[in-house]
């Protein structure tokens, strides 16, 4: 159960901080925001304010924000059609009433000539029992009732389409933004509760069962030297250690004023097909202030460098695709994880939410980075690609990432609950 906590609470996080940095920046764009979603399928839970609706949808594997125009607009007002429009004091269509009309009394009922529901504002048409021709202005809040669920209009100015290049680019692009910026908060808070590597030779929490412990050395111990060579920084001791796995290492430390020669030998241990050696001990921590935001700025940095890395060995196929984990294996990680303490399970959240920003990056139809290539090429030919056309390649794109992710689970399943 507490594994089940951790990764609802680790992955609605990252999705929430990630959905919230598109919501953010289309509200400052002016972009009508329908619905902010946490999980695809079937709502939830559903809650609505002001002009959009806030849902928790049934699976937990991702969210969106609907945003008007991003995509084609679902209801259109056509020539022909007889709907009701309900008048506010002002004369002006408040809404307009699809099905189902006798619910709304004293409404009008009119058989539409012509509609601009985006532009221009405004329904013609005949009343029922009329032969003249009236037109309604429409009021930019007016909603659309089909089936009793009210739909809010977006006038052109409202719609992801009519804002600028930048305006647009930076609604897309500050969903990735904002993982970075929670994976460095959390390492600033990480930082703040646990405090930050100290660039000094000294030696911090030791493992019980690790070289170090069983040698005899102790936290605080500062090293002079290894095998002769003089140390100035907790760099030197770990590029050292790890070059001699099994190799039997004299520690020069200093201790209480006094000057002790340890010998210690590391363990060997396997890193990505090479034996290193280890010891099992940390580097000394400290709560300096600017220490904490720098490192916070390294670690965001460092994990970055990282995960780009290993994406170029699957690009290169240094590993396979049967190295990828989806949400199986990640929540199988997250159960290892959590079982070493609540500071290293936010220290995964850090990592997965830079690993999220990343993988919505990458130039694939349907993620953000896909759509930040077609506004790309809209930068470079100074037009936007058919809409239409770019739709059909995002779904084509999302259908393919939907087989991916069922390749990748069942490849978890195996893995981890079929052997």
């Amino acid at each position: 159960m507490e594994t089940v906590l951790a990764f609802i609470v680790i992955f609605g996080a990252l999705v929430f901080f990630h959905e919230l940095g598109h919501f953010i920046f289309a509200k400052r764009a002016g972009i009508l925001v329908r619905e902010f979603a946490i999980g695809f399928g079937p709502k939830v839970f559903s809650y609505k304010k002001e002009e959009t609706v806030y849902t928790i949808r049934l699976l937990p594997l991702g969210g969106f924000v609907r945003m008007a125009g991003e995509d084609p607009e679902m209801i259109e007002i056509k020539p022909g059609h007889r709907v009701g429009l309900v008048l506010n004091d002002e004369e002006v269509v408040e809404k307009i009433v699809l099905n189902n009309k006798d619910r709304y009394p004293d409404l009008i009922v009119l058989e539409v000539e012509s509609a601009d529901i985006e532009h221009k504002l405004f329904i013609t048409g005949y009343e029922d029992g009329s032969e003249e021709k009236k037109t309604f202005s429409l009021s930019r809040e007016a909603v659309i009732i089909e089936d009793g669920i009210e739909t809010l209009i977006a006038p052109w100015d409202r719609q992801f389409a009519s804002k600028k290049l930048t305006e647009r680019t930076m609604a897309i692009f500050a969903g990735p933004l904002f993982n970075f910026i929670l994976a460095f908060f959390i390492f600033l808070l990480l930082g703040m509760l646990q405090g930050v590597p100290v660039d000094e030779p000294i030696l911090g929490e030791l493992t019980t069962d690790g070289a170090a412990n069983e040698a005899g050395l102790k936290k605080g111990d500062e090293v002079i030297s290894i095998d002769g060579a003089e140390i100035s920084s907790w760099e030197e001791i770990v590029a050292i250690v790890e070059k001699k796995p099994g190799e039997e290492l004299l520690f020069v430390i200093k201790r209480d004023e006094e000057t002790n020669s340890i010998p210690v030998t590391p363990q060997s241990v396997d890193f990505e097909g090479t034996k290193v050696g280890k010891i099992g001990v940390y580097s000394a921590l400290e709560k300096n202030p600017l220490g904490i935001i720098s490192n916070g700025f390294t670690q965001t940095y460092e994990w970055t460098i990282e995960i780009f890395r290993l994406l170029g060995q699957l690009i290169t196929g240094q590993f396979s695709i049967d190295a990828l984990s989806g949400p199986v294996g990640i929540y199988h990680s997250t159960d290892i994880v959590a079982q070493s303490g609540i500071y290293n399970l936010m220290r995964w959240g850090a990592i997965l939410s830079i690993n999220l920003g990343i993988m919505n990056l990458l130039p694939i139809p349907a993620l953000d980075g896909g759509r930040l290539m077609f506004l790309g090429v809209e930068a470079v030919r100074g037009r936007p690609i058919d809409r239409q056309k770019e739709g059909m390649v995002h779904f084509l794109g999302f259908a393919l990432l939907f087989v991916l992710m069922l390749v990748v689970t069942w490849n978890d399943i195996q893995r981890f609950f079929l052997q």
